[in-house]
Order: structure tokens, then sequence, then C-alpha cells
């Protein structure tokens, strides 16, 4: 069992930038995928990005690529997703997620992640 939290969420305007974070339990974190969605009010869950277990990143480039980042801190069981050049449309409830432990390789869709975090809210404002 992983447990998540997110922190970092808050209102910008745009044009500006924030840092989530995603903090996972258990001494296996640098074994598995972790991934970043968004779910905006009235819209269906979408992929923004994730990072597999060595670090290589895919990323959502319809909609945030140039823009957000993904990294991970395997020593402080934490992922980011810096978000940059922020837009109102960005506005969501962000979501982290991981995959299962030994499931180091990347997905972009939601079904292949085991366990996620309550979510937290990016309110961008124009």
């Amino acid at each position: 069992q992983v447990q998540l939290v997110e922190s970092g969420g808050g209102l910008v305007q745009a044009g500006g930038s924030l840092r989530l974070s995603c903090a996972a339990s258990g001494r296996t974190f640098s074994t598995y995928a972790m991934g970043w969605f968004r779910q905006a009010p009235g819209r269906e869950r979408v992929f923004v990005a994730a990072i597999s277990a060595s670090g290589g990143t895919l990323t959502n480039a319809d909609s945030v690529k140039g823009r957000f980042t993904i990294s991970r801190d395997n020593a402080k069981n934490t992922v980011y997703l810096q978000l940059n050049s922020l837009k109102p449309e960005d506005t969501a409830v962000y979501y982290c997620a991981s995959r299962r432990i030994g499931k180091g390789s990347t997905s972009h869709y939601d079904y292949d992640y085991d366990y996620w975090g309550q979510g937290t809210q990016v309110t961008v404002s124009s």
C-alpha cells in the first residue's frame, strides 16, 4: 500500500508559477513510476505528466509541453510538478498517482496507476 499526499496548490495569476509536491509513503519509492493528472470542473480527468523509476519523463504535449516539468527525488520519496506560464485553462484539481511497486515505466493511462492522492486545487486567474 502506498499513500500519497499532494501539496503546493493555490491561487495564482496568469503567467505565474507553482510547484506541486507529492510525498509517498514506504521505502520502495524508487521502484515505481509516478504520474500527475488533472480534472477541471465538469470535465474528465486527463493526463499531465509522468516520470519513470529511472527518471525518464512523459508529458502531455498538447496542453503543457514546454510549461510543466515533472521531476522526482527518490531520497525524499517525492515527485514534483513545476507549473510555469500558467493559464486560466490550467485551473483544475491536480492529482498525483503511483504505479504498483516494481512497475517502473511511465503510462498516460489512469488505469495503470494503483494509488492516488487526494488532489490539490490550482486556480489561475486572468
